[in-house]
């Protein structure tokens, strides 16, 4: 059990240090060509290419089958990279990538928040405890200092 807790710890971690690298990389490939939703599109075609590689090689291409049987919520999941990542590419250059995916974090910290509380889509309820909103609080005072430094 510890040993998967700490290899998800340590990829989701890794996922996290890819938010920001992505932001700065593709924030700078739509500077340097002046277009940043042509950057985003090579982003995205990029991650698909890896994606439905990983999806053919893990053997899940059938699943795809049962797509048109999913509840339409179920796709804004899309929308929502999509929009961070256009979003990101436009206004980090002007903004500055520390302060945008620092906002971005703020925002994490506000919705996870919300999901954990209510148990939203599927996620395992946990509560918002006073203990909870304090170490939450904490963290986004953190997020705001550290721009400010």
């Amino acid at each position: 059990m510890l040993s998967d807790t700490l290899r998800y710890a340590a990829v989701m971690f890794a996922a996290g240090v890819g938010i920001p690298l992505l932001a700065a990389i593709n924030a700078q490939l739509g500077a340097r060509i002046g277009a940043p939703f042509a950057a985003g599109v090579i982003l995205f075609l990029v991650a698909f290419v890896i994606a439905a590689t990983a999806m053919l090689l893990a053997g899940q291409g059938s699943a795809l089958a049962k797509l048109p049987a999913q509840p339409p919520h179920l796709f804004l999941g899309g929308v929502f990279v999509a929009f961070y990542v256009l979003s990101v590419t436009v206004i980090a250059p002007k903004f500055g990538v520390g302060n945008a995916v620092m906002m971005v974090l703020l925002g994490q910290l506000v919705s996870t928040a919300v999901i954990d509380h209510f148990g939203l889509f599927g996620a395992r309820v946990t509560g918002l405890s006073p203990q909870r909103a304090i170490a939450l609080a904490l963290m986004a005072a953190g997020v705001i200092l550290a721009q400010q430094a």
